[in-house]
């Protein structure tokens, strides 16, 4: 069983830049596709990013394009989100993802193991 810890949340001004980290246990760490989502309150969990098993593929929600970047070693079994120009909407509790499958996925549903989350708060 793989568990994931988030890390690196906290309250940042709008424009400001947050790196978010994920340390998953074990092993078999590269045999999982990782993503990143989020939830507001009163919203659904919304996919974020997501990174293939080596790190070769990543894919963004168009709302984060050009601003957040998904990366993962798979030597450290870590995965982070780096947000730049964070908006006050984008205030949400982060949670990262596995999927043990070869795809990334948009979908919540599909990702198998979930972190407690960690909260991140955008203020104007």
């Amino acid at each position: 069983q793989v568990q994931l810890v988030e890390s690196g949340g906290g309250l940042v001004q709008a424009g400001g830049s947050l790196r978010l980290s994920c340390a998953a246990s074990g092993p078999t760490f590269s045999d999982y596709v990782m993503g990143w989502f989020r939830q507001a309150p009163g919203k659904e969990r919304q996919f974020v990013a997501g990174i293939s098993q080596g790190g070769a593929t990543t894919i963004y929600a168009d709302s984060v394009k050009g601003r957040f970047t998904i990366s993962r070693d798979n030597a450290k079994s870590t995965v982070w989100l780096q947000m730049n120009s964070l908006k006050p909407e984008e205030t949400a509790v982060y949670h990262c993802a596995a999927r043990g499958a070869l795809y990334i996925s948009t979908t919540p549903g599909d990702y198998n193991y979930w972190g407690q989350g960690t909260q991140v708060t955008v203020s104007s």
